[in-house]
């Protein structure tokens, strides 16, 4: 999707975790490993998006954990909050505000979507120190946390 504003961007990261493992692709543009995710669209709430992107990017219909408060009432949706946020540049004049959901898979088949990604797979702790390319240090604390905590959940 094209940039809405020169300057800053909103996207979204989606770790999507099963049986201990994380889901990450290797972006073929950036050639990074990355979580699903990218670009919330004007006509989508940040929600929206998450479930877009990780249909999208994996063939995965995905549930986010985490607390969806009470309060939707006409005109007014609650919204389940990211885990974390953050800001990443991405060029010397854009960066990216990122909502950071956690996830787990509801439904659907794991699709390589080919066009945007080299390689799609579930990867294990003892995984992530072994992509290459090498996995940037704040993807890996990430995929660390998120494996953590909804093993545990």
């Amino acid at each position: 999707m094209a940039h809405i504003h020169e300057k800053i961007d909103f996207t979204v990261a989606i770790f999507v975790v099963h049986d201990g493992k994380i889901l990450l692709i290797h972006h073929r543009k950036l050639d990074k490993w990355l979580p699903l995710g990218g670009h919330i669209e004007l006509d989508e709430d940040p929600e929206q998006a998450a479930l877009r992107e990780a249909k999208e990017e994996s063939g995965f219909d995905v549930e986010f954990l985490g607390e969806r408060p009470p309060t939707t009432s006409p005109g007014t949706r609650a919204l389940i909050a990211p885990r974390f946020l953050d800001i990443h540049r991405i060029n010397d004049t854009h960066e990216h505000i990122g909502l950071i959901y956690w996830a787990r898979p509801k439904d659907g088949k794991m699709t390589l979507a080919t066009e945007e990604h080299h390689d799609i797979r579930w990867c294990s702790l003892a995984d992530l120190d072994k992509l290459s390319p090498p996995m940037t240090d704040a993807v890996k604390w990430y995929c660390r946390k998120a494996i953590e905590e909804i093993s545990r959940a």
